[in-house]
Protein backbone atom coordinates (compact mmCIF):
# COMPACT_ATOMS: atom_id res chain seq x y z
CA UNK A 1 0.00 0.00 0.00
CA UNK A 2 1.40 3.32 -1.14
CA UNK A 3 1.66 6.72 1.44
CA UNK A 4 -1.36 8.17 -0.55
CA UNK A 5 -3.56 5.17 -0.53
CA UNK A 6 -3.06 4.66 3.18
CA UNK A 7 -3.79 8.48 3.62
CA UNK A 8 -7.04 7.99 1.83
CA UNK A 9 -8.09 5.12 3.95
CA UNK A 10 -7.80 7.12 6.85
CA UNK A 11 -9.59 9.60 5.34
CA UNK A 12 -13.03 7.16 5.74
CA UNK A 13 -12.01 6.40 8.93
CA UNK A 14 -11.58 10.11 10.65
CA UNK A 15 -13.72 12.35 7.80
CA UNK A 16 -17.35 13.66 8.02
CA UNK A 17 -19.68 10.84 5.72
CA UNK A 18 -20.28 14.61 4.11
CA UNK A 19 -17.00 15.40 3.26
CA UNK A 20 -15.61 14.59 -0.31
CA UNK A 21 -13.03 11.92 -0.08
CA UNK A 22 -9.97 11.71 -2.50
CA UNK A 23 -10.27 8.47 -3.68
CA UNK A 24 -13.57 9.33 -5.01
CA UNK A 25 -12.97 12.27 -7.03
CA UNK A 26 -14.65 12.58 -10.71
CA UNK A 27 -10.88 13.03 -11.76
CA UNK A 28 -9.03 15.14 -14.17
CA UNK A 29 -9.64 16.34 -17.95
CA UNK A 30 -7.00 14.78 -18.97
CA UNK A 31 -5.70 11.57 -17.01
CA UNK A 32 -2.63 10.85 -15.43
CA UNK A 33 -0.66 8.46 -12.97
CA UNK A 34 -1.41 9.09 -9.10
CA UNK A 35 1.24 10.62 -7.36
CA UNK A 36 2.72 7.58 -5.10
CA UNK A 37 2.37 9.92 -1.35
CA UNK A 38 -0.21 12.52 -2.50
CA UNK A 39 -4.27 12.52 -2.55
CA UNK A 40 -5.28 14.01 -5.83
CA UNK A 41 -6.59 17.44 -3.67
CA UNK A 42 -3.48 17.68 -2.15
CA UNK A 43 -1.68 17.77 -5.31
CA UNK A 44 -4.33 20.60 -6.78
CA UNK A 45 -3.51 22.61 -4.15
CA UNK A 46 0.60 22.14 -4.49
CA UNK A 47 0.00 22.98 -8.29
CA UNK A 48 -1.77 25.95 -7.56
CA UNK A 49 0.59 27.26 -5.18
CA UNK A 50 3.55 27.06 -7.76
CA UNK A 51 1.64 28.81 -10.13
CA UNK A 52 2.79 31.85 -11.69
CA UNK A 53 -0.80 33.07 -11.02
CA UNK A 54 -0.56 33.03 -7.45
CA UNK A 55 2.57 34.47 -7.39
CA UNK A 56 1.44 37.59 -9.13
CA UNK A 57 -1.44 37.95 -6.49
CA UNK A 58 1.07 39.58 -3.90
CA UNK A 59 0.85 42.63 -6.51
CA UNK A 60 -2.88 42.40 -7.35
CA UNK A 61 -4.78 44.87 -5.84
CA UNK A 62 -7.73 44.14 -3.02
CA UNK A 63 -9.67 47.34 -2.12
CA UNK A 64 -7.06 50.14 -1.98
CA UNK A 65 -5.31 51.27 -4.92
CA UNK A 66 -1.65 51.44 -4.58
CA UNK A 67 -1.64 52.18 -0.72
CA UNK A 68 1.20 53.90 1.03
CA UNK A 69 1.70 51.35 3.73
CA UNK A 70 2.70 47.82 4.02
CA UNK A 71 -0.17 46.42 5.92
CA UNK A 72 -2.97 46.80 3.90
CA UNK A 73 -4.50 43.66 1.95
CA UNK A 74 -3.22 42.30 -1.00
CA UNK A 75 -5.47 40.05 -3.32
CA UNK A 76 -2.58 37.24 -1.86
CA UNK A 77 -2.97 38.19 1.26
CA UNK A 78 -6.87 37.99 1.10
CA UNK A 79 -6.64 34.82 0.04
CA UNK A 80 -4.43 33.29 2.05
CA UNK A 81 -6.63 34.79 4.83
CA UNK A 82 -9.46 32.65 3.13
CA UNK A 83 -7.98 29.76 2.99
CA UNK A 84 -6.99 29.76 6.88
CA UNK A 85 -10.83 30.65 7.81
CA UNK A 86 -11.59 27.77 5.43
CA UNK A 87 -9.53 25.54 7.01
CA UNK A 88 -10.80 26.21 10.32
CA UNK A 89 -14.13 25.59 9.46
CA UNK A 90 -13.25 21.92 7.54
CA UNK A 91 -11.32 21.10 10.24
CA UNK A 92 -13.85 21.48 12.50
CA UNK A 93 -16.73 19.71 10.69
CA UNK A 94 -14.32 16.62 9.71
CA UNK A 95 -14.22 17.19 5.68
CA UNK A 96 -11.81 17.96 3.11
CA UNK A 97 -8.92 20.52 4.15
CA UNK A 98 -7.04 19.82 1.09
CA UNK A 99 -9.58 20.04 -1.24
CA UNK A 100 -10.63 23.34 0.72
CA UNK A 101 -7.16 24.44 0.61
CA UNK A 102 -7.25 24.53 -2.85
CA UNK A 103 -10.40 25.85 -4.16
CA UNK A 104 -9.41 29.00 -1.73
CA UNK A 105 -5.85 29.20 -2.81
CA UNK A 106 -7.48 29.60 -6.41
CA UNK A 107 -10.16 30.79 -6.40
CA UNK A 108 -9.19 34.84 -6.98
CA UNK A 109 -6.49 33.73 -9.79
CA UNK A 110 -8.36 35.62 -11.92
CA UNK A 111 -8.90 38.64 -10.58
CA UNK A 112 -7.13 41.82 -12.43
CA UNK A 113 -4.78 44.31 -11.76
CA UNK A 114 -6.65 47.11 -9.42
CA UNK A 115 -8.99 45.01 -8.39
CA UNK A 116 -12.95 45.06 -9.22
CA UNK A 117 -12.12 48.35 -11.07
CA UNK A 118 -10.53 46.15 -13.63
CA UNK A 119 -12.94 43.43 -13.82
CA UNK A 120 -15.38 46.02 -14.53
CA UNK A 121 -13.62 47.45 -17.24
CA UNK A 122 -12.18 44.55 -18.90
CA UNK A 123 -16.40 43.25 -18.62
CA UNK A 124 -16.85 45.84 -21.03
CA UNK A 125 -14.71 45.46 -23.83
CA UNK A 126 -14.59 41.62 -23.56
CA UNK A 127 -17.32 40.23 -25.96
CA UNK A 128 -19.36 37.98 -23.84
CA UNK A 129 -18.16 39.72 -20.90
CA UNK A 130 -15.42 39.20 -18.36
CA UNK A 131 -16.26 37.38 -14.81
CA UNK A 132 -12.99 36.78 -12.45
CA UNK A 133 -14.40 33.43 -11.00
CA UNK A 134 -14.55 32.14 -14.76
CA UNK A 135 -11.61 33.95 -15.45
CA UNK A 136 -10.12 31.79 -12.57
CA UNK A 137 -10.94 28.49 -14.14
CA UNK A 138 -9.26 29.59 -17.78
CA UNK A 139 -6.18 29.73 -15.91
CA UNK A 140 -6.12 27.11 -14.45
CA UNK A 141 -7.55 25.08 -17.40
CA UNK A 142 -5.92 26.98 -20.59
CA UNK A 143 -3.37 29.75 -19.57
CA UNK A 144 -0.98 28.29 -16.86
CA UNK A 145 2.04 26.36 -17.60
CA UNK A 146 2.47 27.79 -21.68
CA UNK A 147 -1.15 26.80 -22.55
CA UNK A 148 -1.20 23.45 -21.03
CA UNK A 149 -3.14 24.50 -17.75
CA UNK A 150 -2.80 22.55 -14.60
CA UNK A 151 -5.04 19.57 -14.88
CA UNK A 152 -7.05 20.21 -11.98
CA UNK A 153 -10.02 18.07 -10.73
CA UNK A 154 -13.54 18.77 -11.14
CA UNK A 155 -14.54 19.24 -7.91
CA UNK A 156 -11.57 21.49 -7.25
CA UNK A 157 -12.13 23.80 -10.32
CA UNK A 158 -16.45 23.69 -9.66
CA UNK A 159 -15.34 25.68 -6.07
CA UNK A 160 -13.33 28.28 -8.17
CA UNK A 161 -15.73 29.00 -10.82
CA UNK A 162 -18.56 28.67 -7.71
CA UNK A 163 -17.01 31.15 -4.62
CA UNK A 164 -19.05 34.10 -6.19
CA UNK A 165 -22.60 34.45 -3.78
CA UNK A 166 -24.71 34.07 -6.11
CA UNK A 167 -23.52 30.24 -7.43
CA UNK A 168 -23.60 26.61 -5.79
CA UNK A 169 -20.69 24.59 -5.35
CA UNK A 170 -21.32 20.97 -5.62
CA UNK A 171 -19.42 19.87 -2.56
CA UNK A 172 -19.53 21.42 0.97
CA UNK A 173 -16.47 22.29 1.20
CA UNK A 174 -16.82 24.59 -1.89
CA UNK A 175 -19.34 25.97 -0.33
CA UNK A 176 -17.39 26.62 3.02
CA UNK A 177 -15.01 28.49 0.95
CA UNK A 178 -17.47 30.57 -0.76
CA UNK A 179 -18.52 31.57 2.84
CA UNK A 180 -15.26 32.22 4.05
CA UNK A 181 -14.64 34.67 1.01
CA UNK A 182 -17.08 36.75 2.52
CA UNK A 183 -16.16 36.07 5.89
CA UNK A 184 -12.50 37.12 4.65
CA UNK A 185 -13.18 40.43 2.96
CA UNK A 186 -16.16 41.91 5.10
CA UNK A 187 -13.77 41.73 7.86
CA UNK A 188 -10.01 42.70 6.58
CA UNK A 189 -11.55 45.57 4.38
CA UNK A 190 -12.88 47.11 7.77
CA UNK A 191 -9.65 46.64 9.10
CA UNK A 192 -8.35 48.53 6.39
CA UNK A 193 -10.72 51.29 6.02
CA UNK A 194 -10.57 51.95 9.69
CA UNK A 195 -6.28 52.13 9.31
CA UNK A 196 -6.79 54.25 6.40
CA UNK A 197 -8.89 56.64 8.25
CA UNK A 198 -12.15 56.30 6.32
CA UNK A 199 -14.37 54.44 9.12
CA UNK A 200 -14.19 54.10 12.62
CA UNK A 201 -14.91 51.15 14.65
CA UNK A 202 -17.81 52.81 16.59
CA UNK A 203 -19.46 54.22 13.29
CA UNK A 204 -20.61 50.21 12.17
CA UNK A 205 -24.14 50.23 13.03
CA UNK A 206 -24.71 49.12 16.88
CA UNK A 207 -27.09 46.76 15.71
CA UNK A 208 -24.68 44.44 13.48
CA UNK A 209 -21.82 44.88 16.23
CA UNK A 210 -24.13 43.75 19.31
CA UNK A 211 -24.92 40.24 17.35
CA UNK A 212 -21.28 39.96 15.45
CA UNK A 213 -18.73 41.83 17.87
CA UNK A 214 -17.17 44.90 18.00
CA UNK A 215 -13.96 44.19 16.62
CA UNK A 216 -12.71 42.58 13.58
CA UNK A 217 -11.10 39.78 15.59
CA UNK A 218 -14.66 38.77 17.15
CA UNK A 219 -16.75 39.31 14.09
CA UNK A 220 -14.21 36.74 12.93
CA UNK A 221 -14.97 34.16 15.74
CA UNK A 222 -18.78 34.77 16.11
CA UNK A 223 -19.15 34.31 12.46
CA UNK A 224 -17.00 30.79 12.70
CA UNK A 225 -18.56 29.49 15.40
CA UNK A 226 -21.64 30.24 14.45
CA UNK A 227 -21.38 28.42 11.26
CA UNK A 228 -19.22 25.25 12.55
CA UNK A 229 -22.31 24.97 15.31
CA UNK A 230 -25.23 25.38 12.77
CA UNK A 231 -23.48 22.91 10.02
CA UNK A 232 -21.93 20.21 12.36
CA UNK A 233 -23.38 16.53 10.99
CA UNK A 234 -25.33 18.33 8.49
CA UNK A 235 -25.35 18.26 4.61
CA UNK A 236 -24.82 21.83 4.20
CA UNK A 237 -22.90 24.54 5.50
CA UNK A 238 -24.96 27.51 7.05
CA UNK A 239 -25.08 30.51 9.68
CA UNK A 240 -28.23 30.97 12.16
CA UNK A 241 -30.53 33.58 10.69
CA UNK A 242 -29.81 36.29 13.08
CA UNK A 243 -25.96 35.78 12.27
CA UNK A 244 -26.54 35.23 8.36
CA UNK A 245 -28.73 38.70 8.26
CA UNK A 246 -26.01 40.77 9.92
CA UNK A 247 -23.52 39.87 8.20
CA UNK A 248 -25.76 40.60 4.95
CA UNK A 249 -26.54 43.77 6.34
CA UNK A 250 -23.12 44.79 7.75
CA UNK A 251 -21.49 43.35 3.80
CA UNK A 252 -24.42 46.25 2.46
CA UNK A 253 -22.79 48.89 4.96
CA UNK A 254 -19.46 48.38 3.58
CA UNK A 255 -20.56 48.79 -0.12
CA UNK A 256 -22.19 51.74 0.72
CA UNK A 257 -19.26 53.32 2.89
CA UNK A 258 -16.30 51.46 1.59
CA UNK A 259 -16.72 50.06 -1.69
CA UNK A 260 -17.86 53.07 -3.29
CA UNK A 261 -16.76 55.80 -1.00
CA UNK A 262 -15.20 58.34 -3.06
CA UNK A 263 -11.81 58.74 -0.85
CA UNK A 264 -11.43 54.79 -1.52
CA UNK A 265 -12.12 54.90 -5.02
CA UNK A 266 -11.08 58.26 -6.37
CA UNK A 267 -7.99 56.30 -8.32
CA UNK A 268 -10.36 54.22 -10.00
CA UNK A 269 -11.12 56.10 -13.26
CA UNK A 270 -7.72 56.55 -13.97
CA UNK A 271 -6.95 52.70 -13.35
CA UNK A 272 -10.05 51.90 -15.78
CA UNK A 273 -8.45 54.33 -18.82
CA UNK A 274 -5.29 52.68 -18.16
CA UNK A 275 -6.36 49.44 -19.08
CA UNK A 276 -9.13 50.33 -21.76
CA UNK A 277 -5.76 52.47 -23.04
CA UNK A 278 -3.74 48.99 -23.40
CA UNK A 279 -6.74 46.77 -24.77
CA UNK A 280 -6.92 48.86 -27.56
CA UNK A 281 -3.00 48.76 -27.83
CA UNK A 282 -2.66 45.16 -28.08
CA UNK A 283 -6.34 44.87 -30.35
CA UNK A 284 -4.22 46.61 -33.16
CA UNK A 285 -0.70 45.28 -32.25
CA UNK A 286 -1.30 41.98 -30.67
CA UNK A 287 2.40 40.65 -31.86
CA UNK A 288 3.51 43.02 -28.96
CA UNK A 289 1.99 40.31 -26.49
CA UNK A 290 3.96 37.35 -25.17
CA UNK A 291 4.19 34.51 -27.78
CA UNK A 292 1.80 32.38 -25.83
CA UNK A 293 -0.59 34.93 -26.32
CA UNK A 294 -0.35 35.82 -30.03
CA UNK A 295 0.03 32.05 -31.06
CA UNK A 296 -3.57 31.48 -29.08
CA UNK A 297 -4.98 34.61 -31.78
CA UNK A 298 -3.05 32.52 -34.08
CA UNK A 299 -4.92 28.73 -33.76
CA UNK A 300 -8.51 30.20 -33.47
CA UNK A 301 -8.40 32.03 -30.18
CA UNK A 302 -10.78 35.61 -30.29
CA UNK A 303 -8.63 38.68 -30.05
CA UNK A 304 -10.23 40.04 -27.59
CA UNK A 305 -11.10 37.37 -25.12
CA UNK A 306 -6.70 37.08 -25.67
CA UNK A 307 -6.07 40.17 -24.56
CA UNK A 308 -7.83 40.09 -21.33
CA UNK A 309 -5.82 37.17 -20.91
CA UNK A 310 -2.80 38.91 -20.79
CA UNK A 311 -4.27 42.31 -19.36
CA UNK A 312 -5.72 40.57 -16.51
CA UNK A 313 -2.86 38.40 -15.78
CA UNK A 314 -0.97 41.74 -15.20
CA UNK A 315 0.10 43.08 -11.81
CA UNK A 316 -0.63 46.81 -10.60
CA UNK A 317 2.67 47.85 -11.42
CA UNK A 318 3.36 45.57 -14.60
CA UNK A 319 -0.06 47.34 -15.95
CA UNK A 320 1.22 50.77 -15.17
CA UNK A 321 4.87 49.75 -16.32
CA UNK A 322 3.19 48.74 -19.90
CA UNK A 323 1.04 51.73 -20.10
CA UNK A 324 4.41 54.09 -19.36
CA UNK A 325 6.27 52.12 -22.04
CA UNK A 326 3.51 52.94 -24.47
CA UNK A 327 1.94 56.16 -23.38
CA UNK A 328 4.54 58.25 -21.76
CA UNK A 329 7.56 59.83 -23.47
CA UNK A 330 10.81 59.17 -22.16
CA UNK A 331 12.94 61.80 -21.28
CA UNK A 332 15.60 62.03 -23.74
CA UNK A 333 19.41 62.62 -22.29
CA UNK A 334 22.40 64.34 -24.80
Amino acid sequence: MTIREEMERREHMLLSPYAAFSDQSEGRDHAEPQCDIRPVYQRDRDRILHSKAFRRLKNKTQVFLTPRGDHYRTRLSHTLEVSQNARTIAKALRLNEDLVEAIALGHDLGHTPFGHAGEFMLNSLCEGGFRHNEQSVRIVERLEKGGEGLNLTKEVRDGILNHKTSLTPSTLEGKIVRLSDKIAYINHDIDDAIRAGILREEEIPAEYREILGNSVRQRLDTIIHNIISNSMDKDDIRMSPEVERAMGQLRKYMFENLYHNPVAKREEVKAKELLGRLFEFYMKSPELMPRQYAAMIEAGEKKDRTVCDYIAGMTDQYAIAKFNEYFVPVQWQA
